[in-house]
């Protein structure tokens, strides 16, 4: 039975990484205090809480979304994946696992945003999805290499105070090679 609600709170359920919660929220509250504060998903972090570092940023429909300009009753019915949720059990997720072998954080507080983003990012780009400083964006052209500029571009969201830029750059790319691999041996797969 959900919580009895006022004119200025409703009871949601969230689908947070595949499985729903249910909560009676004010609507006011952001999809980040909601994580954070009532369902205990401490992994995404409150950063400048203005939308403009990424800290926060977590995968809404698979997309690249900061929570904490977001609205939680907003996200209802919608599939959200938090840092929590991006690994198979055990298993890390690729993006994770690249953040790991090539340090691609410091103090570690910026990381799961850096990661929710770097998963969307490496997907934007197999789907074609040009950047501002991609140099044909025809339909025809296909996905851009994705250089150094191009991942910088796409993940400038996405502030790490403690610099490690040239790491995440490498780990972006690291993961996002793997992810062509694997996609081009599911296409083998498939057309054998």
């Amino acid at each position: 039975m959900a919580p009895a609600t006022s004119s200025t709170s409703s009871a949601i359920t969230l689908n947070i990484n595949g499985e729903k919660r249910h909560l009676s929220i004010d609507h006011r509250t952001t999809l980040l205090d909601a994580l954070r504060e009532r369902l205990d998903l401490t992994g995404t972090k409150k950063g400048c809480d203005q939308g403009q570092c990424g800290a926060c940023t977590v995968l809404v429909d698979r997309r690249r979304v900061v929570s904490c300009l977001s609205l939680a009753v907003a996200a209802e019915g919608r599939e959200i994946t938090t840092i929590e949720g991006v690994a198979e059990g055990d298993q890390l997720h690729p993006v994770q696992q690249a953040f790991l072998d090539l340090d691609g954080y410091q103090c570690g507080y910026c990381t799961p945003g850096q990661i929710c983003s770097a998963i969307a990012v490496i997907e934007e780009h197999a789907a074609g999805w040009p950047s501002a400083v991609t140099d044909d964006a025809g339909p025809e052209a296909g996905p851009p290499p994705l250089t150094p500029d191009e991942i910088r571009e796409r993940m400038s969201g996405n502030l790490c105070r403690c610099g490690a830029y040239v790491s995440i750059v490498q780990a972006v790319a690291h993961a996002a090679e793997a992810h062509a691999e694997d996609r081009t041996a599911a296409t083998k797969e498939t057309a054998a």
